[in-house]
């Protein structure tokens, strides 16, 4: 697999050859440059981390979802304490993959 990547805005082609022009920023074909194996690959593992931590999130959200209609109900203390508890770790859990995904960008570690 070959990748290349737009000099003006990252935006990350596949394929054999650049395109004519970006299909992001609209920049010439010399624009890119063609990844090294080490590059395309981590971008390659990268990809496949931030969609298992963004499956992760969509998650994380429906159980919160679902934890505040248990606290909503509230059938009986034990199940309220149960689904606050996991309330509190799905949200903490999404600010640490937020956070984890934002430095993702920074480094580059996106694709």
């Amino acid at each position: 697999m070959v990748l290349w990547k737009c000099q003006v805005c990252n935006f990350v082609f596949e394929g054999p050859q650049p395109p004519d022009k970006c299909p992001k920023c609209g920049a010439p074909k010399e624009q890119f440059r063609q990844l090294s194996e080490q590059e395309a690959e981590l971008i390659i593992r990268s990809r496949k981390s931030n969609y298992l931590h963004m499956r992760a999130l969509s998650l994380l959200r429906e159980l919160l979802t679902v934890a505040e209609e248990i606290i909503q109900d509230n059938l009986d203390p034990p199940c309220v304490k149960i689904a606050s508890e996991e309330k509190e770790f799905a949200s903490t859990t999404i600010q640490k993959i937020v956070a984890e995904l934002e430095s993702h960008m920074k480094k580059g570690k996106w694709g």
